[in-house]
Parts: structure tokens; sequence; C-alpha cells
């Protein structure tokens, strides 16, 4: 993939610090995906290094074909996100390692990822969740990244975006560090919203 190839769409967050950087081509073929919060964290993996050297960045998450990015200080998107676009486009260029080996090679065992999340959703998400009459299950775990579906309750509901990321996300990222993207694949279309009902 050349630097030309690269369209990034940048996607302000609610939380003014973060900011996600959606490509339309992987970065890289293997999967997975990795957080690095400081420059020691860092080494080796060309992209981390390019974006944490970016005035006000503090961290960020990669996976092969997104960016969440977290900065502090006054500047806002309009002024970092271009350093950002930057920051991919001259790595992919430079042909450096855009993740370091090492960081595919210390990936969790899927097997044992998978016992992990299940382990955490029966024993700490699904009692929280059954109080709205939902639940959530695990669909599949691919490197570190997993495919969750919600039900019941959960299905359709307007609040299910929010249960997600606030509640079901930092539970999982708490209890397994190692743990990469958290997807939704729940067909939320068809579901009977709860609170919504005709």
């Amino acid at each position: 993939m050349s630097d030309q190839d690269i369209k990034i769409m940048a996607e302000p967050q609610m939380d003014p610090e973060k900011c996600l950087f959606n490509l339309e081509k992987p970065l890289y073929p293997n999967g997975g995906s990795f957080t690095f919060s400081s420059k020691e964290e860092a080494k080796g993996s060309a992209l981390a290094e390019a974006i944490l050297n970016v005035e006000q960045v503090v961290s960020v998450f990669i996976s092969p074909t997104s960016l969440m990015v977290q900065k502090q200080g006054y500047d806002n998107w309009r002024t970092v996100g271009p350093q950002i676009g930057k920051a991919i486009r001259e790595t992919v260029k430079s042909g450096k390692d855009i993740i370091s080996p090492e960081k595919f090679k210390s990936l969790p065992d899927v097997e044992t990822l998978k016992v992990q999340v299940i382990k955490v959703i029966e024993e700490r998400v699904n009692p929280a969740v059954a109080s709205h009459g939902g639940f959530i299950e695990l669909v599949d775990v691919k490197a570190n990244d997993i495919y969750i579906k919600m039900g019941g309750g959960c299905q359709g509901c307007a609040s299910s975006t929010a249960t997600l990321k606030q509640g079901v996300e930092r539970t999982l990222r708490t209890e397994i560090p190692s743990l990469g993207q958290i997807i939704d694949a729940t067909d939320h279309a068809s579901g009977a919203n709860p609170y919504f009902q005709h």
C-alpha cells in the first residue's frame, strides 16, 4: 500500500480528548490490536512511535483499520488531526514495521483468551445487564480482538452503544488488559426494543 492510497477519516468522540481515525485499507494483515501509552512501549513499532511524537498525544490504540488517539492540551483535533494523518502516511511510506514483531509474539493464545472472556462475561457482565432483561455472549475471537453479541433486552435497545462502551468494554478491559478491539456483532435492527414497545 503506497502512502497515496491511504484514505483516513477522523471521527471525534464524545470524550473531547479522543479521536478515532478510520482507514480504508488495513495497515497490516496479521490482525490484533495494541495499546501504546508511552514512547518506551512504542519502541520498534514505527506507527506508535510516530503518533506519540505528535505534540499533546498521550496514547494510541492501533488496530489494522483504525487508530484511537488520546491527547491532552488545548489544541483541537483540527490542529492535531492532520499531524496524525501525516504520521500514518509517512510511516507506511517508510516501510518500517508498523507494529513490532515482538508485539505480535506477545499476543495471548486465542483459546486462553476465549476462556478468560467467557469467564468475565458470565461472572461480571451478564449479572449486571440481566437487570435490563439482556445478556452478552462471545461470538468469535481473532488474534486478541473479540466479537460479542447482545441479546434479550439489549438487542435493539437505544442505550446499547452506551452499555457496550461504558459498562461492558470497561469491565472487560479492566479484567483482561491484553484485549484488542471489542466489536459489536449484534444485529440491532432486528431486536425488539424493550423500552419503546408498540
